[in-house]
């Protein structure tokens, strides 16, 4: 690879296309000379200049093939969870041996104790730094780190030996939520503290994800000062840790504590799709964090009778608000159309159907403007998108009438952005607190987790609640997710609250799935379907509840249960 090819990639003056190929690369043709890059048999990234990006730029391309941002799901457990139980078993004492965890997030402090085994030495087998750019780093071939830079476990060690660690090894974990993760997940043992990660004999390879890039994070409106992550720079952050598992011959955990309210909340999209995939492959295992929108009021719901009758959204704005983006998904057969009355008065007569449609939006008595990007049929998934991209709201109240045409039912969904993404007084006045997980918790193959209070057995508040826009079961399960206890950057111990934390301890218990099947041989050709089913059979369930559960899925992680309901005969009672 060239460095103008590597310069398309990190360089803002580029726009990152995430093309549907479907393994056709006579399709891709027409965009040899944006640097194709084929990621598998069913995606490819083009490098668009920005200069050919125009107001059409959603209509032209498609919505789907602009990169989702994703942004950050985390703010007793062992004991709740029944890892405990399940290490004093001699016969089963699962901890993590032979296994590898792989951590996709902002980084990890590589000079933290948790990290290192007993002489001193890393437990991280690497980490590819997608934000250090090294201009020698695979220059002839693409592999999933063929930008960024790699640092293996040698380069570490001696990092750790010298007094100046990041002259060797740069790679910083500057936000500590990576560093969280892989400490909830597979941090060693320090008993002065009473900390241990689930797996603590477990190895570790993290890929620090690159910042989104400018020209994305101002088309949606994100704030500077909020981590954002690009889908493509996750997609093939996955793909590392995968082909680095399959190098060593060993089994992987995947933790993905990311999430975005982009997209239509179904098994469609990159990411969705991707994870899926490699869910299904002999000897891994992916976790997922289904967010922290559930009680954040950006999710509106209604249905639609074929009577002509229109539907009233109401949107609160707060103060100060730069801008924001807003969805719009409407399923199939019916026709939607919307028309908008700001908080001054001023009416925006309907937008007019139209296969694809751009149009911008401006107002006589406020600096508010509105790009709106209205398609018909949206590629992926078939439904109608209407994206509406604000700025300079004007605060107070703003009302949308929408209209359906059709002869049959219909219904319809509206997103705001995740978390950090938008004004915490930004919100629907007449919300709907589910279909909130945050993709790709609404892929079918991943374990998709919730969190709780593990000491008051009540749901974490925030947590993303279910099901998905297509009704497919999400969250899967509950974990620990309030209150857990993590190293933090000053090498001493924190709490986490967050459904990204859930997801990393879950991370740990697959991992222990993992060592009882394929390291010791017991079921070598699992995959995550079948740690998923393990762990449903076992799962704490309350008979107050019907299951599966928009809240809690299939109910509480109990390992202890799973395995006991598998072989009573090796557990001590």
């Amino acid at each position: 690879m060239t460095q103008e090819e590597k310069y398309k990639i990190i360089s803002d003056d580029y726009v990152d296309l995430i093309l549907k190929y479907n393994g056709n690369p006579i399709s891709l043709q027409q965009y040899n000379e944006y640097s194709v890059h084929i990621m598998n048999d069913t995606y490819a990234v083009i490098y668009l200049p920005r200069t050919l990006v125009t107001s059409r730029f959603v209509t032209q391309f498609n919505y789907s093939s602009i990169p989702h941002c994703y942004a950050l799901t985390s703010g007793q457990s062992l004991e709740a969870s029944g890892v405990t139980k399940l290490t004093r078993s001699p016969n089963l004492n699962l901890r993590g041996e032979g296994v590898i965890v792989g951590i996709i997030d902002t980084g990890i402090d590589y000079t933290n104790p948790v990290f290192q085994h007993e002489d001193g030495t890393t437990k991280i087998i690497s980490i590819w730094d997608q934000s250090i750019d090294s201009e020698n780093q695979y220059p002839d071939v693409i592999s999933p780190a063929f930008y960024g830079t790699e640092y293996t476990a040698e380069q570490i060690n001696l990092a750790l030996q010298s007094d100046n660690p990041l002259e060797i090894v740069p790679s910083m974990d500057v936000n500590g939520h990576g560093t969280k993760l892989a400490g909830i997940a597979a941090g060693s043992e320090n008993q002065e503290f009473e900390f241990s990660g689930v797996v603590p004999d477990a190895d570790i390879i993290v890929v620090k994800l690159k910042e989104t890039k400018p020209f994305l994070r101002n088309f949606f409106s994100i704030p500077e000062n909020v981590p954002a992550y690009q889908e493509n720079d996750i997609i093939w952050g996955i793909q590392y840790l995968v082909d680095s598992a399959r190098s060593l011959q060993r089994p992987i955990a995947i933790c993905i504590a990311l999430g975005t309210s982009m997209g239509a909340h179904d098994t469609n999209g990159a990411l969705n799709t991707i994870v899926s995939i490699i869910g299904d492959f002999p000897g891994v295992a992916i976790s997922i964090s289904a967010g922290n929108e559930g009680n954040a009021r950006r999710h509106f719901y209604s249905t639609f009778d074929p009577d002509g009758a229109t539907i009233t959204v109401e949107l609160n704005v707060g103060e100060n608000v730069e801008g924001f983006t807003m969805e719009f998904w409407g399923n199939i057969p019916s026709i939607y159309t919307v028309d908008i009355l700001s908080p001054s008065g001023e009416y925006i007569p309907r937008i007019l159907e139209n296969l694809v449609k751009n149009q911008e939006v401006g107002f006589v008595f406020e600096q508010t403007v509105i790009s709106i990007d209205f398609i018909m049929v949206e590629t992926d998934t078939g439904k109608q998108v209407i994206l509406f991209r604000f700025k300079n709201p004007s605060q107070g109240t703003w009302r949308f009438q929408v209209y359906g045409r059709g002869d049959l039912k219909g219904d319809f969904h509206i997103w705001l952005p995740p978390d950090d993404f938008i004004s915490k007084d930004t919100y629907f006045l007449n919300s709907n607190p589910y279909t909130t997980v945050t993709s790709p918790g609404n892929s079918v193959v991943p374990i998709t987790v919730t969190a709780y209070n593990s000491n008051l057995s009540t749901l974490y508040t925030e947590a993303g609640r279910g099901f998905s826009a297509s009704n497919n079961i999400s969250p899967d399960l509950a974990a620990p997710g309030v209150n857990i206890q993590c190293p933090d950057l000053n090498h001493g111990f924190a709490t986490i609250s967050g459904t990204g934390a859930a997801a990393a301890h879950t991370t740990g218990i697959t991992a222990m799935v993992l060592e009882w099947s394929i390291v010791e041989g017991n079921f070598p050709r699992i995959d995550t379907v079948g740690i998923k089913k393990f762990l449903i059979r076992g799962a704490r369930r309350s008979s107050n509840l019907v299951y599966p559960n928009r809240d809690w899925g299939y109910g509480i992680i109990d390992i202890y249960n799973s395995f006991s309901i598998l072989r009573s005969d090796v557990l001590i009672k």
